[in-house]
């Protein structure tokens, strides 16, 4: 059994997946951030609105 082999293995497996938590944080963050501006997007084009209060509720009935 090599043992020094077996733990270059470890590290590197512990190594990269540090680096797949990282990504996904940063990805994790980087979808809040977009989600954040879109909702604030949307706001502000309802405030920009001449009459805010059509189009933002639907009835429907059948």
């Amino acid at each position: 059994m090599d043992i020094a082999r077996l733990s270059m293995d470890l590290a590197n497996s512990n190594t990269l997946n540090k680096v797949s938590t990282a990504m996904l944080s940063k990805s994790l963050d980087t979808a809040e951030q977009q989600g954040a501006s879109l909702i604030a997007m949307m706001d502000r084009s309802m405030e920009l609105s001449v009459n805010p209060g059509i189009g933002s509720n639907f009835d429907m009935s059948v």
